[in-house]
């Protein structure tokens, strides 16, 4: 299939996780996507108005940390978020900004841009629902590098 996550065995992972889904080169930029995992695929996932918020929070929150930040954005099955960036390959500090961006969040007043000229959906936010999710995401941090339950499995990918 076309979609990178379409054949990805989603059975096979462990959530949370942060992995690089793939490079995209330009004729002389490279954008790397993120698939940053907070929830087990088909086991949980987030309820939208925390998802909203917290998706709000780090796209703002985020470019603080990292100038290379191209996008933020959830996913429809509200497990997780992509996170593009161009021109930077350094995986571990990608994981040092987000866990910085994550207490951002539990530090954080108010969700960024949660009014009606600002947000398709205003009344569709929770700051405690979205730092409950954060903090969660954050005690979890050492896990963040391992996507699967076993890295040598031949069947984490779909034929």
């Amino acid at each position: 299939m076309n979609v990178e996550s379409f054949n990805f065995n989603h059975t096979k992972v462990i959530a949370p996780y942060v992995r690089l889904v793939g490079v995209t080169e330009g004729k002389q930029d490279r954008v790397h996507k993120y698939d940053i995992r907070f929830c087990q695929p088909n086991k949980a996932h987030m309820p939208m108005p925390s998802l909203h918020s917290l998706e709000h929070m780090i796209a703002e929150l985020i470019r603080n940390h990292l100038d290379c930040v191209l996008d933020f954005s959830p996913m429809g099955c509200q497990t997780g978020f992509y996170l593009s960036v161009m021109n930077h390959d350094d995986y571990n500090e990608i994981l040092e900004v987000l866990a910085r961006t994550l207490q951002d969040v539990l530090d954080a007043t108010e969700v960024p841009a949660c009014n009606e000229l600002q947000c398709g959906w205003a009344a569709s936010h929770d700051l405690e629902g979205a730092k409950s999710i954060a903090r969660e995401m954050l005690n979890h941090r050492n896990e963040w590098p391992q996507v699967f339950a076993d890295e040598n499995d031949p069947d984490n990918w779909l034929s």
